[in-house]
């Protein structure tokens, strides 16, 4: 088993617990604070998801040499039908009374776009991930006045009877808007086109430092700019207006709002300022910082870490975060057991009994060397649409990410 897979499967564990902390625990105080899951996990589980969705596309595109001619035609459309399956069944998910915002269908078409840039360069990706950066929250502060306001929460069936807000909302102004998620899937794709396996440990400490560096700066520079004077009366006044408030509200009162996190936007009409923030979900450069520069220290040290490990601890720790091989699998039970259709419902019992079932269940399909069931299904399905493309050539080993 490669080592740089299984370090990419415990970075994957690791956001699929993040992200069920954020749906099962409580994330606010009852005076409005952010808890110890929101501090650690908001934000961060789901950008951690998409930068390694990034790693993955390029991984399974050639990685340091990515496919080209035919190969890459067949590769990207046995991808394109894995992508196009992993939305229909976000799709059927938006139909569950889960009360979660499913996020399938925004990382299918996050992840489809990422099929446009599969030639480029490791430097060219990450000088990609800057600009996105820096430009999509801007854009996407521009366009939202002039966009339908968002009228549901998870993309679903029935709401393929309205194409174009359902696109607004997946693209602009939903609760994860593809248009800035775009800057995570290039900084994974940039990731992934380097020599994880061949880097030596010290450069790649350095890439984890380095990204641990600009998360932390970018929260401090949030945090400093926010204590100014011009902008805390600024978000102060639109406080005042899209919170109905009927009293002024004081600096902490807008720091605790924006602390405790957005959803997926900043308010329409808002000040500028608010592209100042680094709050969980509001889309903005600083927030993508913080979150993106995380997800990049959190896979780097688990590749660090499946580094130090001799090959029967890696097996071991292989095993143990073996959900990690599987998140579509454990994404979608996850959903399911948080509503009606599935055992055991949310509530504190329901927690631990979700979070023993994903583990257990993920270890018991790593001890057997199986993929989960809805990964099979998508890869039987590419495998068919690429000899379809490439006919004659059988079937071709590429990684299993």
């Amino acid at each position: 088993m490669s080592p740089r897979l299984v370090g990419i499967d415990v970075a994957r564990w690791c956001a699929l617990l993040g992200m069920m902390a954020t749906h099962l625990l409580a994330t606010r105080t009852e005076a409005g604070d952010p808890t110890w899951v929101a501090e650690v996990f908001s934000g961060r589980a789901s950008a951690l998801f998409a930068v390694l969705a990034g790693v993955s596309l390029s991984l399974a595109t050639g990685g340091t040499r990515p496919v080209a001619g035919e190969e890459r035609l067949a590769r990207s459309a046995g991808l394109l039908t894995r992508f196009l399956l992993l939305g229909a069944v976000g799709l059927a998910l938006g139909e569950v009374d889960s009360g979660l915002a499913i996020i399938l269908v925004n990382y299918a078409v996050l992840l489809a776009l990422g099929l446009l840039v599969l030639r480029w360069s490791a430097g060219a990706l990450a000088l990609l991930a800057a600009v996105l950066s820096l430009v999509t929250p801007v854009l996407l502060w521009w366009l939202r006045p002039e966009l339908p306001p968002r009228g549901f929460d998870s993309p679903s069936v029935s709401q393929l009877e309205q194409p174009s807000l359902l696109v607004s909302e997946v693209l602009f102004t939903g609760y994860y808007p593809v248009l800035v998620w775009t800057a995570y899937l290039a900084v994974g794709m940039s990731l992934g086109r380097t020599d994880l396996r061949g880097m030596r440990s010290r450069t790649l400490a350095l890439v984890g430092a380095a990204a641990t560096v600009a998360a932390v700066l970018a929260e401090v520079v949030s945090d400093r700019l926010l204590a100014r004077d011009g902008v805390a009366r600024a978000l102060d006044r639109d406080l005042y207006r899209f919170l109905d408030r009927d009293q002024e509200a004081t600096l902490a009162e807008i720091r605790r709002q924006v602390d405790s996190g957005m959803f997926g936007q900043t308010p329409v009409d808002g000040a500028w300022q608010w592209l100042l923030v680094s709050a969980p979900h509001s889309s903005t450069t600083p927030d993508l910082l913080r979150t993106g520069g995380s997800a990049v220290a959190v896979t780097v040290l688990a590749l660090l870490l499946v580094r130090l490990l001799g090959p029967r601890s890696t097996r071991g720790l292989a095993v143990l975060t073996g959900a990690g091989a599987a998140t579509f699998t454990f994404y979608s039970l996850h959903v399911l057991m948080t509503s009606e259709l599935l055992p055991p419902g949310p509530d504190d019992r329901g927690t631990i009994v979700q979070y023993a079932v994903v583990v257990l269940l993920g270890a018991a399909l790593a001890l057997v060397g199986r993929r989960g069931p809805a990964e099979a299904v998508m890869a039987a399905a590419a495998r068919l649409v690429e000899r379809a493309v490439r006919p004659g050539s059988g079937t071709s080993a590429r990684p299993r990410v």
